[in-house]
């Protein structure tokens, strides 16, 4: 039987007890002829659908009264309740919601039973992705953090190979300051444009995620300025230029950042030796000896055999230094490559017959911290050389998409990326002289998800703080005697899989006959162990 030929059998008295009966009235009065028992419950189907007329006792028991007599006895057959007087066993009948006899019922009037959605319960177990999450190796390395800068001598270096995220790391530990203290200021120092900006970036991810309240980021590097007075609670990061520049000026800057401050955080921390940046540091952390101070470096000496320079810088943090440290390697850069958070590094000598240096060239570069820019300029005037690298170069864009060459000089980058562009590759060169707004065109390009092979040639600038994780080759076409400079430029090709880098990358670098030169990163790691002992 068709549920809406039995609906059609109520009389105005049922629709009542189905609407109420002040709804029948008013529906009776907003037409002057009064709508009609039928039209009334065509209105009544709509309001309230036969399943729940059939799952209400009230309304189900009153519909199965008005079932003819041949009806009634088939569906008291069909719910199990047979009887001389079908009406009366129909309304004895309980009939349970999910039951045989509903299922029944329903079928009776060619109804579907409706299908209640239980409310989902949480599992008994249920894991839940953090928003600012860290891999364990650097929840590690940021625990041992916190308990030097909580300690009564809290100065501390971090040492973690380039790629293995010692800036998220860090950033646990100044949210955790500013989380300690309101308000405070935690400052950090770095010396380029593009390590500064990094660090008020990755800042503001982390505090939407871990903060506990409304504070600022404050930017002083470059030409921007601030008065110390608007400085409150927050992060400030400072180039070290400027601030080295503010302090030669003007001391009680400084000192009045310091006085709110309780944690300095030096980027890039192997310069932090470097005279220039003595008086900063002072400045800022001298006049409060809690004022915790981290450093941050995947090299933590400043030079490659000078061991006075290297112990200048270990003193500055106690001494105190929180190496990555992996259960079953011997250096975490075999566990981060092993691992895919690092590259497989592919190193390729490019050995070159380079001219006799001078008798004086050559006390210049055996008294030098580096290569002196004088043998520098002559390698960049090199043209064997210099199509030696273009060559190589031009192999390298076959298989790979983003290539960055560091070139001796900035007039040997012009020359490289013209000659490349000459051969058809999309090249272009960057230095610290490039202006700003073209600067950053050049790296936006260089980031795209472009398929055409890139190839930036850059002089000087994109050692450190620059991340660009297509970049899978790297070509080292200027000499260094610094082991942490080789091991920075290396480091920008070496972003794994996990890091949102490639599986691989190939390591191209000029071994000039008449220079010294390194090979593997690896090795650097823990080229400066004895000085921390």
């Amino acid at each position: 039987m068709k549920f809406v030929d039995l609906f059609a059998r109520l009389d105005e008295s049922d629709l009542a007890q189905i609407l109420g009966p002040g709804t029948v009235k008013l529906l009776r009065s907003l037409d002057s002829q009064g709508e009609r028992t039928s039209r009334i419950a065509e209105l009544a189907l709509e309001v309230r659908p036969p399943s729940e007329l059939l799952r209400d006792g009230d309304t189900r028991r009153m519909l199965f009264e008005r079932l003819p007599k041949e009806q009634a006895s088939e569906l008291a057959v069909r719910v199990g309740k047979p009887s001389k007087d079908p009406w009366a066993a129909l309304n004895r009948t309980r009939i349970r919601m999910n039951s045989t006899q509903e299922a029944a019922l329903f079928d009776f009037f060619n109804l579907d039973v409706p299908v209640i959605d239980a409310p989902e319960l949480p599992a008994v177990q249920r894991s839940r992705e953090p928003a600012y999450p860290l891999f364990s190796h650097q929840r590690r390395a940021a625990s041992e953090v916190a308990k030097i800068v909580n300690s009564p001598k809290p100065r501390v270096l971090l040492h973690m190979p380039t790629g293995s995220g010692k800036t998220r790391t860090a950033m646990n530990s100044v949210v955790d300051k500013l989380r300690q203290s309101e308000p405070t200021v935690v400052v950090w120092l770095a010396y380029a444009d593009e390590l500064c900006e990094q660090a008020a970036s990755e800042f503001e991810t982390a505090w939407l995620h871990l903060g506990n309240r409304e504070l600022n980021t404050y930017r002083l590097w470059g030409d921007r300025h601030l008065d110390v007075e608007d400085i409150g609670d927050g992060l400030l990061v400072m180039g070290l230029s400027k601030a080295h520049g503010i302090a030669k000026k003007d001391h009680q800057f400084l000192a009045k950042v310091a006085d709110r401050s309780n944690l300095i955080v030096f980027d890039e921390a192997h310069q932090a030796a470097a005279a220039t940046y003595s008086l900063v540091l002072d400045l800022l952390t001298g006049r409060d000896t809690t004022t915790a101070l981290i450093g941050l470096s995947a090299t933590p000496g400043r030079s490659w055999d000078d061991r006075r320079l290297d112990r200048t810088l270990a003193a500055i943090f106690d001494r105190q230094k929180v190496t990555l440290n992996v259960a079953g390697y011997d250096n975490p850069v075999d566990y981060l490559t092993a691992n895919e958070y690092l590259a497989i590094a592919d190193f390729e000598p490019l050995e070159y017959e380079s001219a006799q240096l001078t008798d004086q060239l050559r006390d210049q570069l055996a008294e030098s911290l580096d290569v002196p820019s004088e043998i520098l300029r002559m390698l960049a005037d090199d043209d064997v050389r210099n199509l030696k690298v273009i060559d190589k170069t031009m192999a390298l864009v076959k298989d790979h998409s983003r290539v960055l060459i560091f070139t001796a000089t900035l007039p040997h980058a012009y020359t490289l990326a013209t000659v490349l562009r000459a051969r058809g590759i999309n090249s272009s060169a960057i230095s610290g002289e490039t202006e700003k707004t073209e600067r950053r065109r050049l790296i936006d390009e260089y980031k795209s998800d472009a398929d055409e092979p890139i190839v930036l040639c850059n002089y000087g600038v994109l050692a450190t703080g620059f991340d660009a994780p297509r970049t899978s080759a790297a070509v080292i076409a200027r000499p260094t005697k610094s082991l942490v400079l080789y091991s920075q430029m290396v480091g920008r090709a070496l972003r794994g899989p996990k890091a949102g880098g490639n599986r691989s990358a190939t390591i191209v670098t000029v071994l000039d006959s008449a220079l010294p030169g390194f090979g593997s990163p690896r090795d650097a790691f823990t080229n400066w162990e004895d000085v921390w002992q």
